[in-house]
């Protein structure tokens, strides 16, 4: 009875849609009420194996994930040790602007660096003496999308480190220390080995979350352009559905990224048990 409240809302809001979207994935529909669906089999599957543009966003999500990976998980290893001689009212200020770039909405970052990238008198060009169009060209659009997610994530990704070296018994160290071990040594045995379980934690989170931590920069600043550089998984089937309206590609294509990030989530939780049972033995 305690759990029927939240049970009926998972139902309404999560498993409901997503019957919903695998009964569209079958039929074609241009999402206008006065036009009934019209059931077409497994064709729009079948499209989407033909179609060039699936395999290159696909292509493109994994550029964006092992893009920002260092951003998600090394970085904040590489901060989060730095900084653990901050203390006092310094530690809570350093926190703060760290975390800072998390707060900001999207768009109005997207606005920022826009202005930051300009092509001919931007201050990343002037910084850089260089002039490059970093959003408008092919070759560094995608870049400077994961650069500008990857702002956006460190701070999160930073306090869940900090979080989890504040979790570790103290215990583990002085007991090292007592046999001779330094600092370097104590960070490489003890600490990063208990801190896996929040690594593979901000790896999933990456792995399942980064297509649509860049969906409002792209909507924002390329578009999924140029050529289609920046377009991902999830731009390309917002394209399907609220562009060219084809509601049943979409659905479709949201079917097979359901089921291939829902595979990948299954290896990644399954490596965090593992990872969890082996630091508690």
């Amino acid at each position: 009875m305690y759990l029927a409240p939240a049970v009926a809302l998972l139902v309404i809001w999560t498993y409901r849609p997503l019957a919903q979207a695998v009964q569209l994935s079958f039929h074609s529909w241009n999402l206008l009420p006065d036009n009934p669906m019209v059931g077409v089999g497994g064709d729009n599957y079948r499209r989407l194996t033909e179609l060039p543009e699936v395999g290159e966003s696909l292509w493109h999500t994994v550029e964006v994930i092992v893009g920002l990976l260092p951003f998600a998980v090394l970085a904040p290893v590489v901060i989060a040790f730095a900084s653990r001689s901050v203390t006092g009212r310094m530690r809570v200020i350093y926190q703060s602007v760290i975390f800072a770039p998390f707060l900001v909405a999207p768009v109005a970052s997207a606005a920022a660096w826009r202005w930051l990238a300009e092509p001919e008198d931007g201050a990343i060009n002037r910084v850089l003496g260089l002039e490059v169009n970093w959003i408008n060209d092919t070759r560094t659009a995608q870049l400077a999308i994961i650069v500008i997610t990857g702002w956006h994530v460190v701070g999160f990704a930073v306090l869940v480190v900090t979080a989890g070296i504040a979790g570790i018994n103290p215990d583990y160290h002085e007991a090292a220390r007592v046999d001779g071990a330094t600092n370097a040594q104590i960070d490489r045995w003890i600490t990063l080995p208990l801190l896996s379980p929040s690594l593979v934690l901000l790896a999933l989170l990456t792995v399942l979350l980064s297509a649509q931590w860049t969906f409002p920069l792209i909507d924002t600043l390329t578009q999924g352009g140029p050529s289609g550089a920046t377009t991902n998984v999830y731009y390309l089937l917002w394209e399907y559905g609220f562009q060219t309206f084809d509601a049943g590609m979409s659905a479709a294509m949201g079917i097979v990224v359901f089921v291939l990030f829902g595979l990948l989530a299954a290896g990644l939780v399954r490596l965090s048990e593992r990872v969890t049972f082996h630091d508690d033995k």
